[in-house]
């Protein structure tokens, strides 16, 4: 079953920001007032080694998380655990940062939901933590990463991690720490059966969510020999597989079809529904939608060998 699927109620959340509790611009209370006017309904603030527990509002649920850092493997291969709905405050290291298996496994244990952030920010290889026990997933995309650096899209090294047979869901955030200029840029829809910070870490931990920075996906069908997307007009849309095989749908006079049907165009002639076709034994799939202006989202695995 994927997200679109499942019963529950759409939130857009915001799962990386920062506050003056560490390095942001706004207070907590400005952070929180800034997501609930610009309508999302989940904030997570991530403050570094800051476990920040500011109150929710009538339409912002406000979940305290933290970012916290850990040796992957050497001191100066500096990886950032975001540690979602975190239960207890976190103690910054005496002389040097935990090695990052010990990291995840201190964040799962007092009830956060561990997910890697900016991998290419960081400058980290696959190999350093993909086998990471209790890692639920990484950040595709990291806004403030792509603005200061044009590092912000993981989508590579999560390629890699998917072909070797390692499950993990990707998030979408803004990391901001300067609202209104690096905020607003993306966002995940979790599928929570709720609206209550236990439902939304049961979505976080088991992929009920698809990321964003745009487009919108309203469902995804898949059989043993193909994938149907419906989604907002879009200027393609790809079948992921593996390293050599996929599907793909262009729109636009030099579009063409890759193993992809369009079943339905808007009136500008974007697709707003494909069926894309199944390459036979691929070790995994997932769906990125990119529209005229390049925003993009991205599905989960729909399946993984």
């Amino acid at each position: 079953m994927t997200p679109f699927d499942a019963p529950g109620e759409w939130l857009r959340c915001a799962l990386h920001a920062h506050t003056t509790n560490s390095d942001g611009d706004l207070a907590p209370g400005g952070l929180v007032r800034h997501y609930d006017w610009a309508g999302y309904d989940v904030l997570a603030i991530s403050d570094h080694w800051v476990r920040t527990d500011e109150p929710s509002t009538d339409g912002l649920l406000v979940i305290p998380s933290a970012e916290l850092n850990a040796l992957a493997p050497a001191r100066e291969d500096d990886a950032h655990v975001l540690a979602l709905g975190l239960a207890v405050d976190p103690v910054v290291p005496e002389i040097e940062f935990a090695p990052l298996q010990e990291v995840v496994s201190w964040v799962l244990a007092n009830g956060g939901v561990p997910y890697l952030a900016h991998t290419y920010w960081s400058g980290l290889r696959v190999d350093q933590w993909e086998a990471c026990e209790g890692l639920v997933g990484i950040e595709v995309w990291n806004t403030g990463c792509e603005l200061e650096l044009g590092r912000g899209d993981a989508s590579l090294h999560w390629d890699e991690a998917l072909e070797r047979g390692r499950l993990l869901y990707a998030l979408a955030t803004d990391d901001s720490h300067h609202p209104g200029y690096d905020s607003g840029f993306a966002w995940t829809w979790v599928r929570a059966r709720e609206k209550t910070q236990e439902a939304v870490l049961d979505a976080l931990r088991t992929g009920a969510f698809y990321g964003s920075t745009g487009p919108r996906i309203d469902s995804v069908e898949l059989t043993d020999g193909d994938v149907t997307v419906r989604c907002s007009p879009a200027a393609s849309i790809t079948l992921y597989t593996g390293r050599r095989r996929g599907a793909r749908i262009n729109a636009g006079r030099l579009g063409y079809p890759h193993n992809a049907q369009v079943l339905e165009r808007a009136d500008d002639g974007l697709i707003t529904a494909v069926r894309l076709e199944r390459p036979f034994r691929q070790p995994y799939g997932r769906i990125e939608v990119a529209d005229a202006n390049g925003n993009r989202a991205w599905t989960n695995p729909l399946w993984i060998a």
